[in-house]
């Protein structure tokens, strides 16, 4: 498959570019920077001296003079965050890019060792509208939209094997976990959890771990990026708002992977949890690719009413629910209405399988697909 272009815009200064395995951060670099000095730290060729001695960096910068320098997976080893800060101070005109899968390390060892000199960005699965005619909804709800998995001949084969490298290399060699069998476990309990309000408890139950257990394993999922929670939107708030967050895996394909199937799965309950995990995917992308600043939270009240997604920042405030029948009923759009009642200068959303295009009591209901290749940073459909 040929390279796609992202929306991720590189800009000029410094900055860190994290997102888990196989989002295409290597590719992307590659293409954005074809003339740059890459420092693969994935290569133990390349990684065994540097680790020996990090100061070998500056040599190494200083014979490719005004090239950008990427570093490849950064966290693999953190001292060299030193030399590049030394070697920003001395203003070599020289852009450096720092890719990382893991904010575990870089958070311990010091993404703050750059003061501030660094931004953050992300790059996620790809986006419907990256994809363009490409895209399709039934294919993506199966697969996910992680360019590793679009890009190979056995997509499920990749799929599969996917969280097998992650608690190879990720989890079991870095020694993360005491119990491997239990963090596998514990995958498999999250996926249960995927597209719903978080209880731990009865998570640290399924998978037999300590509620703490369960705990320091969220905090590591969440650290190798594959999964997100979602807090309450409470800003303003005019009635009893709820207070436990929601989970999703960072890609449609990677939570039905996780999830077992059986005869007493539902193809229905699936498809639901992931439609709604690929909208949130989209939306934690449209957020960090949009200009200004965004954030993504869900809304829902004491008394139960729920809105999937609630897009806060620069632009405006968007409400969004997602649906997974092929019709609009009536009680679909009254946890909006109760929203749009709160907020009425929001933006209010109804995404569902159907095939039509309506607006009914100021919201406006679109096919899901339709949405999502509409969907692009900065700008919401209309």
């Amino acid at each position: 498959m040929a390279f796609v272009p992202r929306f991720l815009n590189p800009g000029r200064e410094h900055f860190f570019l994290l997102g888990p395995r196989g989002t295409g951060k290597t590719s992307w670099c590659a293409h954005q920077f074809p003339n740059a000095l890459r420092i693969d730290l994935l290569d133990p060729a390349t990684l065994r001296p540097l680790s020996a001695q990090p100061e070998r960096l500056a040599e190494m910068v200083a014979a490719a003079p005004r090239k950008p320098i990427v570093i490849d997976e950064i966290q693999k080893l953190p001292e060299l965050l030193e030399v590049v800060h030394l070697l920003i101070e001395r203003k070599t005109g020289q852009q450096f890019i720092l890719t990382g899968s893991s904010a575990r390390k870089l958070r311990r060892h010091g993404v703050n060792l750059l003061g501030g000199r660094a931004a953050q960005k992300h790059l996620h699965p790809y986006m419907a509208a990256e994809l363009g005619n490409r895209f399709k909804l039934d294919l993506a709800l199966r697969q996910g939209m992680l360019p590793i998995v679009w890009a190979a001949d056995d997509r499920q084969a990749i799929l599969e094997a996917y969280n097998g490298l992650y608690l190879r290399e990720e989890v079991q060699m870095e020694g993360l976990v005491r119990n491997i069998g239990s963090f596998a476990r514990f995958l498999e309990a999250m996926s249960f959890a995927h597209a719903a309000v978080l209880n731990l408890a009865a998570v640290s139950r399924d998978c037999h771990v300590s509620r703490k257990s369960a705990e320091g394993y969220l905090e590591i999922l969440e650290d190798l990026l594959l999964g997100f929670r979602l807090e309450v939107f409470s800003r303003r708030a005019k009635r009893a708002i709820a207070a436990h967050p929601k989970f999703y895996f960072f890609d449609a394909g990677i939570f039905r992977a996780n999830r077992p199937g059986g005869p007493l799965d539902s193809p229905a309950e699936l498809d639901g949890a992931a439609l709604e995990g690929l909208v949130a995917q989209h939306l934690r992308a449209w957020c960090d690719y949009s200009a200004g600043r965004h954030q993504l939270h869900y809304w829902q009240t004491r008394s139960q009413a729920e809105v999937d997604f609630v897009v806060y920042g620069d632009t405006g405030l968007y409400a969004v629910e997602v649906k997974s029948s092929r019709q609009v009923r009536p009680e679909d759009l009254r946890a909006l209405g109760s929203f749009g009642d709160d907020y009425p200068q929001s933006h209010r959303f109804l995404l569902y399988r159907g095939k039509e295009r309506l607006r009914r009591d100021d919201i406006l209901c679109l096919p899901c697909e339709d949405f999502l290749l509409a969907l692009t940073p900065g700008r919401f459909p209309q």
